[in-house]
This record gives C-alpha cells, structure tokens and sequence, in this order.
C-alpha cells in the first residue's frame, strides 16, 4: 500500500474560494451556540476575577455588586457600533473603514469583556486603527482633536491592546463589497439592471444593519450580501441565486435547501435585531458598569497600585536573573552588545516587559 498522500487535482484547489482560506473564516466564525458559550465564560471569569478582588481589599463587598451579565456587555458594545456609524459620517470615511472598525470592536470583545476595558476608547482606538490598515490614514491630532474630551493617549495606550487581541489579523472580508458583486454579475445575468446604483443603496441598508447583529461572526460576506439583497429586491434574488445553483449541476437539492434556509434565518436576524439598542437600557447597564469595573483597569485604585508593584516586582526579578546568570557563566555583559552594534542589529527580545 502506497503511503503518499492522497492527491489534490489543480481544479479541486481552483474551486476553493479565496474567503476560505482567509484568517477571518479560520479563527473569526462561530456557530451561534459557540458565540454565545464563548461570551458567557469570559463573562463568568471576568466576574470571578473582579470579585476576587474585590474581596481582597475588603471581604464582603462584592455582595453588594451587581455584575454585567454577558446580554447586557453585548447591548453596550452594540451602542457603540452605532458610534463608529457617527464617527465614520463626521469625518467621511469610506465605507471599508467603518465596516473594518465595527468587525475589530466585536473581535476584540469576543477576547476581552467590557468589566476590563470600556468600549469608548476602545472603539476610538479599534476605528483610528482601521483608518490604517485600511490605507485610509488619518492624524492621530487631527483625530483627536475633533472627538470631545478625547486624548491621543486614550487611543495610542490602547492600540497594541486591540492590535494583540485580534491576533494582528488585520484584513477583513466585507459584505458590502460582496453585494456590489452580486449586483455586477446580475447585470451580466439579466444584460442590463435598470437603476443598479439605487437597488445596491437600497440592500446595503441592509448591511449595515446586519453590523448590529452577530451576523458577520456566523454568516459568510457572501451570504449576508444575498440576504441583504432579498430583503432589498426578493424575486431579483431569487432569480440570480437559482441561476447560480443551477449553474453547478453538482449541488444536491438537499444543499439547495439548506442554502436557502440560511438565508431566510439570516434574513430574520437582520430584521429583527438590526436595529440601535434602546438607550436607556444603555445607560442603566452602563451606570452599572462604574460599580462593578474591575479595580485593576481604574488608573489611582488600590488594586491598580498594587498590580502595578507586582509587576515592578517581576521585572527587576527578571533583571536580577539574567545579570546573576551571566555573571555566573563569566561572561562579558557588553561583549554581546557591542557585537550587535558592529553588525547594526537590535535584539527586540531583550525587552524588561
């Protein structure tokens, strides 16, 4: 029996979409009952964290404290979906950089929960970062400036924070560039698409509610794109997408059906929770979240201090070591500097942190 691999025809590799070999369809799509079991247990071990703390500076406070549930941190982050949307209109970025900031707020709290970091400066931090690797560059003062009370630390201390939490996987895969797609190959399909520019505004109402939803951390771009189109155009949708099916003569109906099941359930999403949160249910979870923030983030607290000490502490343990230990082996501890030098290299490992 041959022990080779199983091989691999060129048009097996040629049918593979692009999407599926991106970092987005790898490490950034979930099933709906992952998404949700994913975001209770960071909740569940913030609480824990934050109540250990609490306990620890004065034994039975944290009775008292009424934690966020996991629903209530994702009606927070959603508010602030909504003003990335304001922010995006007040400065006229392109509609690649607010779909691009909206994906980096929701990936950053599917690592982190809002009880650490509040969902203000990161979402002015997870938009000035995608102004960047969107090649739309904007000045950090200019950027500033023009947000009230608003400092160029609260979004550079930030930064890596947001950049490490997404894995620095920085491209993202969009629906609204799936949809104009759809709308080319229609005209192609149909000769010509009266008013095309007016049916393509009209679905991607849409997409940007979708961005209100799980959808983008569940669905494909593609899928959100053909759902957003039914909702704006159903029989023209209909139309393109059986012409598609029935393009590729291999499709099982069975597939069939079960594709177009998961457009009507991501048709239903959109519609039925696409939309801003209600603001005073906003507010009270918000009002909430002074109470119950984890000490550790408040810059001045007594836990905050300490943390801070205890990572001195490691450091100059670190420190110590390292110089205990090339003393012991008897070398030299410029030499290998000043080799670095000669050749003009810079050891980034050699950082205290």
């Amino acid at each position: 029996m041959s022990n080779d691999p199983p091989s691999i025809s060129v048009t097996e590799t040629q049918k593979r979409p692009l999407y599926e070999l991106s970092t987005q369809f790898r490490n950034w799509r979930f099933s709906p009952e992952h998404l949700a079991h994913l975001r209770f247990s960071l909740n569940a071990a913030a609480v824990n964290a934050i109540r250990h703390t609490l306990e620890s500076e004065k034994p039975g406070s944290s009775a008292v404290v009424s934690f966020l549930t996991a629903d209530e941190e994702l009606l927070l982050v959603k508010l602030y979906v909504t003003k990335i949307t304001q922010l995006c209109g007040h400065f006229r970025f392109p509609e690649e950089v607010e779909a691009t900031a909206v994906s980096y707020l929701k990936r950053f709290y599917l690592k982190n929960t809002v009880m650490d970091w509040h969902p203000k400066n990161v979402m002015l931090t997870a938009l000035f970062l995608a102004t960047k690797t969107t090649n739309n560059p904007i000045s950090l003062e200019t950027y500033t400036t023009h947000i009230p009370r608003t400092a160029p630390s609260d979004v550079l201390d930030l930064e890596f924070l947001v950049a490490q939490s997404l894995g620095f996987e920085f491209a993202v895969w969009h629906a609204h560039r799936a949809l104009w797609g759809i709308i080319l190959d229609m005209q192609n399909h149909l000769g010509s698409l009266p008013d095309h520019r007016s049916l393509y505004e009209s679905a991607l109402t849409y997409v940007r509610a979708s961005r209100l939803t799980d959808a983008e951390l569940i669905y494909t771009p593609s899928q959100i794109a053909l759902a957003a189109f039914a909702l704006a155009a159903p029989n023209l949708a209909i139309q393109w997408a059986n012409s598609k099916l029935q393009t590729n003569r291999t499709t099982p109906a069975v597939s069939i059906d079960t594709f177009f099941h998961q457009i009507d359930l991501l048709k239903s999403l959109i519609t039925s929770v696409g939309y801003p949160p209600d603001i005073e249910a906003v507010r009270e979870v918000d009002r909430r979240l002074k109470l119950c923030k984890n000490p550790e983030k408040i810059v001045g607290s007594t836990a905050y201090l300490a943390k801070k000490a205890e990572e001195e502490k490691r450091a100059e343990e670190k420190r110590n070591k390292k110089a205990n230990e090339t003393v012991a082996e008897g070398k030299d501890p410029f030499q290998q500097e000043d080799e670095k030098i000669a050749l003009g290299l810079v050891d980034y490992d050699d950082d205290d942190d």
